[in-house]
């Protein structure tokens, strides 16, 4: 892949959860150009292992690693097992996370007859599965802080250390159909402020990423007909996004970079930065 420029970070460990998804398997190949071992940790250890194979043979510095950031005896085990292949980590992305049907609802609006009379294939915000809702906060809430007390702790006794979190743009305007995500992620956001107060003394930066509107996994269903075709949703937010387009995972690359320099980002601490094509400057009007 093409970088927009590079940063050293030659001897530098890198740990990546959810190191194998479509928006973290770009930053783990940008971040291996810049001379960085890359610790690429997924709930599959054949898809971590897949791209590492892949970044290797494109000259990078890469291993696979099995991990459930839901599981704290999961991290611990991967955490010893990247020690001994690359060291101690100097940059952590919380790269894990993401939706699920469970805690989506079919509509935007709650309608009178909604309540009037169930209906099999809607799901209103009352029908709502609270164990579908505690899983997605937990996957990506619970799947930041137990990745960073797991790693974190070696960090704290280390120089030029960050931390990098994804948020999202539903933690500034939460979107409809999806308030266990969009809550989740607003949590990340202020998490991220937490721990970047709260490590400062130890000399970790913590700051996040807060991408727009990409097509990953999760949100396929949302935005795509089985056909392939649009939905309505991806018209509106097309229409509510200035650029007019998605983002790809080469979008995010830059602040990426620039957030895990030293040299460039050194005072940046405690900020959340959207990368949106500018959809959460525009009105609508």
């Amino acid at each position: 892949m093409k970088i927009p420029f590079e940063i050293d970070l030659k001897d530098k460990v890198v740990v990546v959860t959810g190191g194998a998804g479509v928006l973290c398997s770009g930053f783990c190949r940008a971040l291996a150009k810049c001379g960085a071992k890359i610790a690429i940790l997924d709930l599959h250890a054949d898809v971590a292992k897949k791209l590492a194979s892949e970044i290797v043979a494109d000259g990078g510095i890469a291993e696979g690693f099995e991990a459930n950031v839901l599981d704290k005896a999961s991290l611990e085990a991967a955490r010893d097992a990247v020690e001994e292949t690359f060291g101690t980590c100097d940059i952590l992305i919380n790269g894990a996370g993401g939706n699920n049907p469970r805690g989506t609802t079919t509509k935007e609006y709650l309608f009178p007859e909604d309540l009037e009379k169930a209906q099999s294939d809607v799901v209103t915000f009352f029908d709502l599965d609270p164990s579908g809702v505690e899983f997605v906060f937990n996957l990506n809430f619970l799947g930041t802080l137990l990745p960073t007390q797991v790693f974190a702790r070696d960090m704290a006794s280390k120089k030029g250390c960050s931390i990098i979190n994804i948020s999202s743009m539903n933690a500034f305007c939460p979107l409809t159909k999806i308030p266990a995500y969009s809550g989740a992620k607003a949590a990340v956001s202020n998490f991220t402020q937490w721990l970047a107060v709260h490590f400062s003394k130890v000399g970790i930066r913590v700051n996040a990423i807060a991408p727009g509107f990409f097509v990953t996994a999760q949100n396929q269903a949302l935005l795509y007909n089985p056909d392939g075709t649009p939905t309505p949703r991806t018209g509106k937010i097309l229409a509510a996004t200035p650029m007019g387009r998605f983002g790809t995972p080469d979008d995010l690359t830059g602040t990426l970079l620039w957030l895990c320099d030293e040299g460039a980002s050194g005072f940046v601490n405690g900020v959340v930065v959207p990368v949106d094509g500018g959809f959460a400057a525009y009105s609508g009007v």
